[in-house]
C-alpha cells in the first residue's frame, strides 16, 4: 500500500492505493476532509478492430450511505444515474478523453464512487483527481496525469476547493482541470464577473493543479504498472498519394460550398466519384481507411484556410457572427416564448410560471433541497435532418445545465418574485452551439413572460485553430469547426459580465495569452448578439401573461400563524375553497397565495388579514348572521369572531321578533359598540337614518 498526501486549499488531499479494489487495472482511494472517493480504471482484454475513437466510459456514482442516508421512494437502493452524477461524469470525461491514444483500441471504463461525504467538502473535484490517478498508475496508456480544483471568489478572495457554504456565498464558481503544462477544461457559473477576474481564478486554480499532478507522478513512481502496448496499426493505403493528387482540389472546392447540407452533398459527391474510380482497389479491409482519406483532406483544408487566409468554410472571417433573428410571442397560450435563430441553429424557448407546489425536490447526498428554476434542453434528431429515438441523454443534460447556469445568476430573488420558473428549449435546427442559442432564446422568453431578470443574457461559442506558433480564435463556430478544431469555448453573460463559462480543448493545453484573446473576442461577440436581442425586447413585459398564475405574498407575526390555519386546518381550507386559491404558510410568517384570478387572490388575502384584526369599538364591519335567538342574533363580524346584536339594537322602534329583521346567513353592516370585561362583543345594526325604523332586510 502506498499513500501520498498534499495540502490543497484548507484541507489535506490523500491518495492511497494497494488496499482496495486490487483486481482493477488501477484503483485509488482519495480523501479530502470527510469526503472520500474510490476510483477504479479497467480496460478490455483485447483490442477492438476498426475503432476510430476512444471507447471511454466514465460512471461517477454517489452512494446514499456516504451521507448516512437511505434512498427515498419505493425502491430503497440506488437506481439510474441522477443528473448530477451524469454532469460530474462529463466533467471527468472531458479533460481525460484527449489524453488516451486512439491506437490503444480497447474499451476503457473509469468508475469513481463517492463512499463518504461530510456534506462540507464537495466530492466531485476529488473524483476527477482520483480518476486520473487510478488511470495514471494503471497499465492503461495515458498521456496524463491531470488535476482538478474548484475555485470560488468569496468576500473579495479566490478560494481553492471551497466548502458548500462558501460556494453559496460566492460571486464566481468554476471547476478547472488540466495538466502541469496548462489548463484543459473549465466549467462554471458567475454573477456577472469580469473577464479579468475569470482569468485570475484560472491562474490560481492551475497553480494548485500543478501540485496535484506532481503528487500523482510520485505515486506512479512508487507503484505504477508498465503500460500496455498500443494495437498494431494497419499500413497506409498504397494509393493514398494518388487519391490526394486527383481529388484534393475537388474536396477543397466542395468544402467552401455555402449551406450545411449543400456542402455535405458536394463533399459526398466527390467521395462517391472517387469510390467508383478506385472500386477495383478498395477491399473490405481498407474501405474505412479509404474513406478516412477524405476526412484527412477536410481537416487539412479547413485548418490551412483559417491559418493562412483567415477564411472559414462559410466565407466568414474569424470574428464574424452569422445572421441573427429574434422573435417573441411565438406561441399563443404559453406564459412566454421566443424563437432565436443564428445561421443554421435555431432554438424555440418557452417559459412556464408555476407555484411553490411545482418546485423540484432534490434528494441526493448533498442534502435535501428545493429548486424553483429548471431549464430543460431537448435535441430531437430532426434538428440535424436525421431520424432517431427521442430521449434525454448525457449531452442534453450537460447542455441544459450550462444554459441553466447562464440564466440562473440574473433571476430575481424568490422573495420578490415567488414563482417557480421552468424554461424548455426545443432545438429545431443545429449547426453550431445550440446550447448558446438556448441561452439567448431563454433570456428572450423570460423577458417575454414578464420575469424581472436583472439583465438580458447572450451566449457565444468560440473555437481555435492552432498550427505550430500560429493560432486563430473563431467566433460563433460551425459544427465542422467544432469537430475539426482544437477548442470549444462557450461564454455566456450580460453586458456587465460573465454568467457561465465552459472550455474543452483537444490539444495538450491552451496558453493564457490565447485564453485572454478568446475571452475578449467572446465579449465583443456577446455585445453584438445582445444588441440584436435588445432591439426585439430589452426589458421584462409589464404584465404577466393572462394564463400565468397570480401570486400574492405578505408577512404576518409567526406567533399568529395558528389563527390563519385554524383547528385541523379548518380556517385555511375554508378560505382556499371559498376563493379557489392555494395558500402556503411558512414558519417565518411568510404567506403566499396562488390563484389564476388576481381579484380572488386579493380577496383571499383580505380574509386572512381580517383574521388578525383586533376588534375596534366604533368601527363598522360587514357581518354575517350565524345564529338567531329570542333576545338577538350572533353575527360574525370578522373571520372566526362573533358578537351579539341584542334585539333592542336592531331598530329605532320596538320589534316583536328578531326574525322580522334578520335571517340566517344574511349579510348586514354592524357597528361594534362594546367589549365587556369578559371579552364579549356587543354589536348594533347600522340603521337607515331616513326611515327612522327597522333597517331594510339586506339581500343575502
Amino acid at each position: 500500500m502506498q499513500t501520498i498526501t498534499l495540502a490543497i486549499g484548507e484541507e489535506t488531499l490523500t491518495l492511497e492505493t494497494g488496499r482496495m479494489a486490487k483486481q482493477a487495472n488501477g484503483a485509488v482511494f482519495a480523501t479530502y476532509g470527510g469526503s472520500a472517493v474510490l476510483a477504479t480504471a479497467c480496460c478490455g482484454s483485447r483490442p477492438v478492430d476498426d475503432l476510430d475513437y476512444v471507447p471511454l466510459t466514465v460512471e461517477y456514482n454517489e452512494k446514499y450511505y456516504a451521507a448516512g442516508k437511505i434512498p427515498g421512494g419505493f425502491l430503497k437502493r440506488e437506481a439510474r444515474p441522477k443528473d448530477k452524477e451524469i454532469l460530474v461524469s462529463r466533467l471527468i470525461d472531458r479533460p481525460m478523453r484527449p489524453l488516451f491514444d486512439k491506437a490503444f483500441k480497447r474499451e476503457i471504463q473509469v468508475v469513481p464512487t463517492v463512499v463518504s461525504t461530510d456534506q462540507i467538502n464537495p466530492p466531485d473535484v476529488i473524483a476527477i483527481v482520483a480518476a486520473s490517478a487510478a488511470v495514471h498508475i494503471s497499465d492503461i496508456p495515458f498521456d496524463g496525469p491531470i488535476g482538478a480544483v474548484r475555485v470560488c471568489y468569496v468576500d473579495g478572495h479566490h478560494v481553492v476547493n471551497p466548502t458548500f457554504d462558501q460556494i453559496t456565498r460566492s460571486e464566481l464558481d468554476i471547476t478547472i482541470a488540466g495538466s502541469a503544462e496548462g489548463v484543459t477544461m473549465v466549467e462554471g457559473g458567475a454573477h456577472q464577473v469580469s473577464e479579468a477576474l475569470m482569468l485570475e481564478a484560472i491562474e490560481v486554480g492551475h497553480a494548485a493543479i500543478v501540485t496535484i499532478c506532481e503528487a500523482q507522478e510520485e505515486l506512479r513512481r512508487l507503484i505504477g504498472k508498465e503500460k500496455l502496448p498500443l494495437a498494431e496499426q494497419k499500413a497506409e493505403i498504397e494509393f493514398k498519394a494518388e487519391v490526394y493528387d486527383k481529388y484534393y482540389a475537388a474536396i477543397e472546392e466542395a468544402c467552401f460550398v455555402k449551406g450545411k447540407f449543400e456542402r455535405y452533398a458536394a463533399i459526398n459527391a466527390v467521395v462517391t466519384q472517387a469510390t467508383e474510380e478506385f472500386a477495383d482497389r478498395i477491399t473490405e479491409e481498407n474501405a474505412k481507411q479509404f474513406k478516412a482519406i477524405f476526412g484527412d483532406m477536410e481537416y487539412e483544408i479547413l485548418r490551412k484556410s483559417i491559418i493562412n487566409e483567415k477564411k472559414r468554410v462559410d466565407g466568414r472571417s474569424p470574428e464574424d457572427i452569422r445572421p441573427i433573428t429574434c422573435e417573441i410571442d411565438v406561441l399563443p397560450r404559453v406564459h412566454g416564448s421566443a424563437l432565436f435563430t443564428r445561421g443554421e441553429t435555431q432554438a424555440l424557448a418557452v417559459t412556464t410560471l408555476g407555484t411553490v407546489y411545482d418546485e423540484q425536490i432534490m434528494d441526493d447526498i448533498d442534502g435535501d433541497r428545493r429548486e424553483n428554476f429548471m431549464l430543460h434542453y431537448n435535441f430531437p434528431p430532426y434538428s440535424v435532418g436525421e431520424t432517431g429515438r427521442l430521449g434525454t441523454g448525457r449531452r442534453e443534460i450537460g447542455h441544459g445545465h450550462l444554459a441553466h447556469r447562464a440564466l440562473h445568476g440574473v433571476l430575481p430573488e424568490k422573495g420578490s418574485f415567488p414563482y417557480t420558473i421552468r424554461i424548455v428549449s426545443e432545438v429545431l435546427e443545429s449547426n453550431g452551439s445550440s446550447s448558446m442559442a438556448t441561452v439567448c432564446g431563454g433570456s428572450l422568453a423570460l423577458l417575454n413572460s414578464g420575469v424581472p431578470i436583472k439583465k438580458p443574457v447572450a451566449g457565444i461559442a468560440m473555437g481555435l485553430i492552432s498550427e505550430g506558433d500560429s493560432a486563430v480564435v473563431l467566433s460563433d463556430i460551425l459544427g465542422e469547426e467544432d469537430h475539426l478544431g482544437d477548442m470549444d469555448f462557450k461564454v455566456a453573460g450580460t453586458e456587465d459580465g460573465i454568467t457561465a463559462f465552459q472550455m474543452d480543448i483537444k490539444i495538450k493545453n491552451v496558453s493564457p495569452e490565447i485564453m485572454k484573446a478568446a475571452l475578449e473576442q467572446a465579449r465583443k461577440g456577446r455585445m453584438h448578439i445582445l444588441g440584436i436581442m435588445n432591439q426585439v425586447i430589452a426589458k421584462p413585459m409589464a404584465e404577466l401573461s393572462q394564463y400565468a398564475p397570480r401570486i400574492i405574498t405578505f408577512k404576518v407575526d409567526p406567533e399568529k400563524i395558528g389563527i390563519l390555519i385554524g383547528p385541523s386546518g379548518k380556517t385555511i381550507k375554508s378560505i382556499n375553497e371559498k376563493y379557489g386559491v392555494e395558500t402556503n404558510i411558512d414558519n417565518d410568517g411568510s404567506v403566499t397565495i396562488y390563484c389564476k384570478n388576481a381579484q380572488k387572490a386579493e380577496q383571499a388575502k383580505d380574509s386572512f388579514l381580517a383574521l388578525l384584526q383586533e376588534p375596534e369599538i366604533g368601527k363598522v364591519y360587514d357581518g354575517v348572521v350565524r345564529r338567531i335567538v329570542d333576545f338577538g342574533a350572533f353575527i360574525e363580524f370578522l373571520p372566526g369572531k362573533e358578537g351579539l346584536c341584542h334585539i333592542s339594537k336592531m331598530a329605532k322602534r320596538r320589534i316583536n321578533s328578531v326574525n322580522d329583521v334578520l335571517e340566517l346567513n344574511q349579510q348586514v353592516p354592524v357597528r361594534l359598540i362594546e367589549i365587556d370585561k369578559m371579552g364579549r362583543v356587543n354589536l348594533a345594526l347600522v340603521l337607515d337614518d331616513e326611515d327612522g325604523g327597522a333597517m331594510d332586510r339586506p339581500r343575502r
